[in-house]
């Protein structure tokens, strides 16, 4: 595996204000949060809320990142952390990770792949409870956003 870089974390992903019902904002989307969804984002579906667990954070964030730099976009040959796709990932004390992720684009191709390529793969990550993946749209996803190593490899620096 390539170089994961831990350090820093991106900027976190802009507050979302819930619209009338409880729903979130309609630039977010859940993926794994409820029965019988499907592995593509829903636009307005609710969300569970999840507060985060510094001990388990500290425990399980780093093999989650582990898991994220084996996930790549199809049309790009760079990991979605590199690209600087992943925004957040909070774990809770029962040992339930959301991801906070974005796309290159919200018609990006992929976008009915990757998220439930990553709700998978940090579900099976050993002692992980449950697994879900909200996409959002702001801040949206620029090229800045990429790693170094990114960069690198797509030529860029």
């Amino acid at each position: 595996m390539g170089i994961l870089n831990l350090n820093p974390d991106p900027p976190p992903p802009k507050a979302r204000t819930p619209a009338a019902g409880g729903n979130p904002s309609p630039q977010t989307a859940g993926v794994g949060d409820g029965p019988g969804d499907a592995a593509s984002p829903v636009p307005g579906q609710p969300t569970k809320p999840l507060v985060s667990d510094p001990v388990a954070t500290l425990k399980f964030k780093p093999r989650v990142l582990e898991v994220l730099a084996t996930v790549f976009d199809p049309e790009i040959p760079v990991n979605i952390y590199e690209l600087g796709l992943i925004y957040d990932v909070v774990v809770d004390a029962d040992h339930a990770v959301r991801v906070m992720m974005t796309l290159t684009a919200p018609n990006c191709p992929a976008a009915q792949i990757l998220p439930g390529e990553v709700k998978t793969k940090v579900a099976a990550v050993e002692g992980v409870t449950d697994a879900s993946v909200e996409v959002v749209w702001e801040p949206a996803w620029t090229p800045e956003r990429m790693s170094d190593a990114a960069k690198l490899q797509l030529g860029m620096l």
